[in-house]
C-alpha cells in the first residue's frame, strides 16, 4: 500500500552558520509545494541540537525528510531516529557511525590551506578565521553574502565535535548524500568514504561547502527525490 505523500522537510544547519543560510533552498522547496521547517541549532552540544531538531519534527506533525549540512549531519544521524523521519539527506555533511564523532572524521585527512577552523577558545567555543571564511567555507557565493553569513553564525561549542553517536539513524532509514567536490572545509574524500560505507545514494556537485546556497536547485532535487521515493513505499 502506498504511503501518504511525504510533504515535509526539516533543515538542520551546521557550525559557523545559522538557519538563514537555507533561504535559497527553502525557496526552491516551498516553490514545489513542500512544507519546510528550519531548525536553529543552539550549537551548545550534540544533545541540545538533537533536542532542537526533535522539537521541529514534533511540530511538523507528519512524515518528513530530515536534511543536515556539515555538523548538521552528525545531528541528523542521532535525531533521525525520530518516528516522523522517513529519510535522511546529508549535504556536504558528517555521517558518523555508532561510537564515532564528527571530529574523528575531520581528522582523517589534512585540512585544505583555505580551511580556517580555529582551536577552541577559553570558553570551549570554536570559530572560523574571519580572513579565511569566504575562501574556506563559501567561496562560490558573493563576498557580501559571505560577510553576512560570518556575522550571523552561532557560537559552536567544541564538545559537540567530540560527542559520539549512540544510534546512527542511517543504519535504519534511507540516506542520500551530496558531495561538494570543491569543499575546503570537509575534504570531499572524507565525504566519499563516509557515504560509501553506509549505502548512501550519492550525488557529486561542483561547489563549495555551502552547495545548499550556491546550488540550491540540485540540493532541492535530491531532497525531493528522497520524498518521492519515501511516498512510494
Amino acid at each position: 500500500m502506498k504511503n501518504s505523500n511525504v510533504n515535509n522537510v526539516v533543515l538542520v544547519h551546521g557550525a559557523f552558520a545559522d538557519g538563514s543560510g537555507f533561504k535559497a533552498l527553502y525557496n526552491e522547496l516551498t516553490g514545489k509545494g513542500y512544507n519546510v521547517s528550519v531548525v536553529q541549532n543552539p550549537l551548545t552540544s550534540l544533545e541540545d541540537d538533537v533536542l532542537a531538531t526533535h522539537v521541529a519534527l514534533d511540530r511538523i506533525g507528519g512524515p518528513a525528510i530530515l536534511a543536515g549540512h556539515s555538523w548538521g549531519g552528525a545531528v541528523i544521524t542521532e535525531a533521525g531516529n525520530h518516528p516522523n523521519v522517513v529519510a535522511l539527506v546529508y549535504i556536504a555533511a558528517f555521517q558518523p557511525d555508532n561510537g564515532e564523532s564528527a571530529l574523528q572524521w575531520l581528522q582523517t585527512a589534512p585540512p585544505a590551506p583555505e580551511n580556517g577552523v580555529l582551536p577552541p577558545d577559553e570558553k570551549g567555543i570554536v570559530y572560523y578565521d574571519k580572513d579565511k571564511y569566504h575562501a574556506g567555507f563559501c567561496a562560490d557565493i558573493d563576498a557580501d553574502e559571505a560577510a553576512f553569513m560570518y556575522a550571523s553564525q552561532g557560537a559552536f561549542y567544541a564538545k559537540g565535535f567530540v560527542s559520539p553517536i549512540t544510534d546512527a539513524a542511517w543504519r535504519h532509514k534511507p540516506a542520500y548524500g551530496l558531495i561538494a567536490i570543491e569543499d575546503k572545509s570537509i575534504n570531499p574524500d572524507i565525504q566519499r568514504t563516509m557515504y560509501s560505507r553506509s549505502n548512501t545514494q550519492v550525488t557529486e556537485v561542483k561547489g563549495s561547502h555551502v552547495i545548499f546556497m550556491s546550488q540550491p536547485k540540485i540540493v532541492a532535487g535530491v531532497i525531493i527525490e528522497a520524498a518521492e521515493k519515501a511516498s512510494a513505499i
